[in-house]
């Protein structure tokens, strides 16, 4: 992970946020190369699960067509949002400071191993071996804003934990709008933020991060087969971008892991390199909601403990927290039937999705350099669609007039998707340079580009150089990305 790291800050993929200030723990900047990356996961994401998705025919494991929208809601919703989904009153941690000198951190309770503190120095104070960890106490995650020049407490509001209550509350706007018939899902990328008590592994767990997330709306009857269809489909997606491995795993929840209205949840996990061997971290999350969502915006906080879902009262017989009114149920104009949708939930991390491909990309291999002799080679074997750099071209010398052709060539690529000019030192040390960075494929104008019109295509992973038309060049890389 150390290599992983030390790579993101050379390279220019992450930096820490405010750096020449001494940083600010749990946010991140992504520098030229990674806003590439994680510009290409989003764009991937979007394009595989809305644009392109098939609402003529049936997707396969699909019960069905369906329709697949996007929707971008604002940060800061009305508090009353927040009240009514629970994060109000539930989105908590509990947190210990530690009082042992040498140490003095804060924790989480859920990351602590017992009773020790995980910082706990060889020699506490008076010679004691037990730390000493204050009694856990609730945190709320969310960040709080004000709104309005006065400042008072009415006029507190909270930047989002999350994008999807955003879908929700706009779930009548939608079906009225683009006239989408259930089942349909509506999609949305964005920033959210949670106050972290302890923010930790670079980004894999921030106080400001991105979500890709959609919110599937269908029948009570077939949610079921919605929910498998969307947990395998999903699945399907990262090893189609490279998360091929042993690495990468499907965990469905345990029965009492799940909520009493939820019939199935899974998490897409992956052992990242930080985490201890044979553990996994949290990629996405997909959940069979129910009408969980819809009912609380329509009447109120439900309380999660009651069976059937009933809405949670205050001391005066009222709801607790009172919802919008409006109603959020769905008639099937077909067959007349009236019904509240039930809602499966994929909700990925587009940060954590990016951290993914960086740490199974990093690759160390042993490959010729430009005297035949074997050396070690670092290198990023991004999937091609994700890759920020798609080629780099290289005249072989800077004279008889390779650099023209190759400026050319390099102009007539970069109309098509991002690629480099490089013509400073040894070819075999401008390989290298793209090879560490995760360009897919090196274009080099030679001696015999001037006589026939052909150029070399090198290949990242396996080394295979091969002659291609000049002409034909743009196209050929352009296949060799799509092909895959």
């Amino acid at each position: 992970m150390e290599k992983v790291v030390s790579l993101c800050r050379r390279r220019g993929f992450l930096f820490q946020s405010s750096e020449i200030y001494g940083g600010l723990n749990g946010f991140w900047d992504y520098g030229p190369l990674g806003v590439e990356l994680k510009r290409n996961v989003k764009e991937a994401w979007w394009r595989d699960m809305v644009a392109t998705h098939d609402d003529l025919g049936t997707l396969p494991g699909a019960p069905s067509p369906y329709d697949m929208v996007g929707i971008d809601c604002t940060i800061i919703m009305h508090p009353q949002v927040w009240k009514v989904s629970g994060h109000y009153d539930l989105f908590i941690d509990e947190m210990v400071d530690c009082r042992t000198e040498g140490c003095k951190g804060r924790f989480r309770v859920d990351h602590l191993a017992g009773s020790e503190c995980p910082l706990k120095p060889s020699k506490p104070a008076g010679g004691s071996d037990k730390c000493s960890l204050t009694e856990p106490r609730e945190f709320n995650l969310m960040f709080k804003t004000t709104l309005g020049a006065l400042g008072g407490e009415e006029d507190t509001a909270y930047l989002r934990p999350e994008t999807a209550q955003g879908i929700f509350v706009n779930f009548k706007n939608v079906v009225d709008s683009s006239r989408v018939r259930v089942p349909f899902g509506v999609a949305q990328q964005g920033k959210s933020f949670r106050n972290e008590i302890t923010p930790r592994n670079f980004t894999f767990r921030s106080r400001e991060f991105e979500q890709m997330e959609i919110e599937f709306f269908c029948h009570p009857d077939t949610s079921r087969q919605w929910y498998e269809f969307w947990r395998d489909r999903r699945m399907q997606w990262y090893k189609d971008l490279g998360l091929a491995g042993d690495r990468l795993r499907l965990r469905d929840h345990d029965p009492d892991e799940l909520s009493h209205y939820s019939t199935g949840t899974a998490d897409i996990e992956y052992a990242f390199p930080f985490l201890s061997e044979g553990e996994y971290g949290e990629l996405e999350g997909i959940a069979h909601r129910g009408d969980f969502d819809l009912r609380s915006h329509m009447e109120g906080k439900l309380d999660p403990k009651t069976c059937p879902l009933t809405v949670e009262q205050g001391d005066d017989g009222k709801p607790r927290h009172r919802g919008s009114g409006r109603d959020l149920t769905y008639r099937d104009d077909l067959t007349n039937e009236r019904f509240t949708p039930h809602v499966i939930e994929p909700s990925a991390g587009a940060d954590r999705a990016t951290l993914a491909f960086l740490c199974e990309a990093y690759t160390e291999d042993e490959a010729p350099d430009e005297k035949g002799k074997m050396q070690t080679r670092t290198l990023m074997r991004f999937h091609p669609r994700i890759a920020p750099i798609k080629a780099a071209v290289f005249p072989l010398v800077k004279k008889d007039g390779m650099p023209e052709v190759a400026q050319d060539l390099y102009k007539a690529l970069k109309k098509k998707f991002p690629a480099v000019y490089d013509a400073g030192g040894a070819v075999g040390r401008r390989y290298r340079r793209q090879d560490e960075i995760g360009t897919p494929y090196c274009i080099t104008i030679d001696g015999q580009t001037l006589q026939d019109q052909t150029v070399t295509i090198r290949d990242r992973d396996s080394l295979e150089q091969v002659r291609v038309k000049l002409d034909d060049t743009v196209a050929e890389v352009e296949r060799r990305i799509t092909a895959l």
